[in-house]
């Protein structure tokens, strides 16, 4: 068996080659055995495909990368894109440049914010929430009487010192006081509250309320604050304002209410 090298040209590429033939000895019309080598553009194969002209042609691969590309921006939108890149990166002061500006701009208003915040938060003294109880001494007293319709009245509440007296006496100071102290405008001034007498079949209450202000405002306290008309609007608002199922026996009847002031 004979080996015989020739060179071969491509066609399409104009590209050379060596092809190595076996011949088998016989009679010249054997079958010959041909092994090509590999050419200088055989490289390409996986990537590229011969066209007809001689030209390239892109490989699957790389045509689907393309239209993928071309999906995700269209040529206005890499345009834009490249354009706000190029103004971003412009110079505005020295070495500044106008995305570090704006950075800095947004900086500033978040540190603002917080500040103000900050400064909002903060508490400031009211100067009529600063007082000296020590010094408010001259009473203001108020006297009245109010019903209990859901107690039933028995002898013993005729004597104000007998232990049903006394219990339910309590309860009724201790009803008005709170009533009184969480009371933003009279709290302050409230002293205390007594209970010194029940009367009558339908259970009446009598009452007074004491309030202490201070001698360098008694004139306008009198006529404003502590005047009747305020302790008696606070009472009655309260009387009003509660739920006949929840206060029980200790439910004041708000239209039986009366007040005047001692003086």
């Amino acid at each position: 068996m004979d080996i015989e090298l020739q060179t071969k040209t491509n066609g399409n590429h104009g590209a050379t080659y060596l092809s190595k033939e076996q011949v088998t000895a016989g009679n010249g019309d054997g079958a010959a055995n041909r092994i090509t080598d590999v050419g200088e553009n055989d490289g390409l194969l996986s990537a590229q495909t011969s066209g007809c002209n001689g030209g390239t042609v892109a490989s699957d691969h790389a045509v689907e990368t393309q239209i993928n590309l071309e999906k995700i921006y269209t040529p206005q939108e890499t345009s834009a894109m490249c354009r706000i890149k190029g103004e971003l990166n412009e110079v505005i002061f020295w070495r500044v440049k106008l995305w570090m500006a704006i950075i800095f701009l947004f900086f500033l208003i978040f540190a603002v914010i917080i500040i103000s915040m900050i400064l909002c938060s903060v508490i400031h003294e009211d100067k009529d929430e600063i007082f000296d109880p020590a010094t408010f001494k001259v009473p203001q007293c108020f006297n009245g009487s109010f019903q209990l319709p859901n107690l039933v009245f028995t002898e013993e509440l005729f004597t104000m010192s007998s232990n049903e007296s006394q219990t339910l006496a309590g309860e009724l100071k201790e009803k008005l006081a709170d009533l009184y102290r969480s009371s933003p405008a009279l709290g302050r001034y409230f002293s205390k509250a007594d209970i010194y007498a029940f009367r009558n079949q339908s259970l009446m209450a009598d009452y007074q309320l004491t309030f202490l202000m201070p001698a360098d405002h008694q004139d306008q306290l009198r006529n404003v604050t502590l005047s009747r008309e305020m302790v008696y609007n606070v009472f009655r608002q309260f009387l009003y304002d509660q739920e006949p199922d929840e206060s029980g026996q200790m439910y004041i009847d708000p239209v039986s209410l009366k007040m005047f002031l001692n003086h």
